[in-house]
């Protein structure tokens, strides 16, 4: 009789791996054909035709890699928050990241950087509680009062972060950095993919910002 059972078992054991990995595969490619379909108008490359928003949101990323080795996907979010603020297709910038834990600071980080290259500091905002970009564009209307805005980062990642937007009726576009080569971010788009899946759940289940607080007022 337990032989029978334990054969029962390992037949459905069997059946459900391959189904298992089926729904996932499915979930991702439904994930992101959503996404990008939804965002192909919004995204841009080039200053000059982007329209205007008084505010852009810049998604904070460490400034290095594990290694030590300078973050490209840092540098290239700053190069392109300076060339749309210098096209005066923004007014001020809301820089929106990670700050949990002590000797890590995306918001301080980007906001040195930004200072060299000569924003003035009274445009800078910081948003230290951008854990992650549910969080951030959530945010950007919450606390900063912004029904629309310009979001700053990779394509890829301006498109989910748009997703989101339009999810609460926010009037968000995307001005895409240089992306990295495609060895160094593999990883990343890798985890992207999952994010998207993640991101339907979020708002299957009406997640919520980690932290609100009070407002903050953009001049």
């Amino acid at each position: 009789m337990k032989i029978k059972k334990t054969r029962k078992w390992k037949r459905r054991i069997k059946w459900a791996i391959p189904i298992g990995i089926l729904l996932i595969v499915a979930m991702i490619v439904v994930a992101n054909y959503t996404v990008e379909y939804a965002t192909d108008s919004l995204v841009y490359k080039d200053p000059a035709s982007i329209p205007y928003n008084k505010a852009g949101l810049l998604l904070g990323t460490s400034k290095t890699l594990r290694s030590g080795n300078p973050n490209q996907y840092f540098q290239n979010r700053i190069q392109a928050t300076v060339a749309l603020f210098k096209a005066r297709k923004i007014d001020v910038i809301v820089i929106s990241g990670d700050n949990s834990r002590e000797g890590y600071n995306e918001p301080e980080d980007m906001k040195t950087e930004l200072l060299k290259e000569g924003i003035p500091e009274n445009k800078i905002y910081l948003d230290y509680a951008g854990f992650r970009t549910f969080d951030s564009v959530v945010r950007m209307e919450k606390i900063f009062g912004q029904s629309g805005f310009t979001v700053i980062s990779q394509e890829f990642h301006n498109r989910r972060a748009i997703y989101i937007a339009q999810t609460r009726d926010l009037k968000v576009v995307g001005f895409n950095a240089e992306d990295v080569n495609a060895y160094s971010g593999f990883k990343t788009q890798l985890r992207e993919k999952f994010a998207r899946v993640k991101l339907f759940l979020d708002l299957y289940t009406n997640k919520t910002p980690k932290y609100l607080g009070e407002n903050i007022i953009i001049k």
